[in-house]
């Protein structure tokens, strides 16, 4: 039987996809919430009859960094909370390529791989990790992105 992921075993899941998120639905509620916080109203976004008349996609898309944003609580999910690990910080983001645009009402959830591990002293440790962001029905995912995350005692 393999090793529980914590912070004692996690660098033998280097390598390792370490598991998938619930399905979040991207519908044009969560859309029109996210352009009124960001202040983000592109009419891609939020006028769905122009969109569905003028747009190239057919309908009102999620914005990208709205979709981007789901990696945070998927990490938590995934393998921060059930790694028993107390504190993690985003620490940044070192790539991301948005492949698809996600259609509103479209579901999506965020696939996750361990990359890499490092002591940063002081009983720091910086997780490096690999995140897809599928789409539902999509055989092309929606972003890929490095994501870094900064766990502390």
């Amino acid at each position: 039987m393999a090793d529980a992921l914590t912070l004692a075993t996690i660098e033998s899941f280097v390598g390792r996809e370490l598991g998938v998120s619930q399905w979040v639905r991207m519908d044009q509620q969560r859309i029109d919430a996210f352009a009124e916080c960001t202040g983000d109203r592109q009419w891609i976004h939020v006028d769905v009859e122009r969109a569905a008349r003028e747009g190239p996609f057919g309908g009102t898309i999620a914005h990208g960094f709205l979709t981007l944003s789901i990696i945070g609580p998927a990490q938590l999910d995934v393998w921060i909370a059930p790694a028993g690990i107390g504190t993690a910080v985003h620490y940044g983001l070192d790539k991301v390529r948005f492949l698809a645009p996600v259609p509103a009402g479209r579901n999506v959830r965020t696939r996750i791989k361990l990359a890499a591990v490092e002591a940063k002293g002081s009983g720091r440790t910086l997780v490096t990790t690999e995140n897809v962001v599928e789409i539902e029905g999509h055989d092309k995912p929606a972003l890929i992105a490095t994501a870094l995350a900064m766990i502390m005692p």
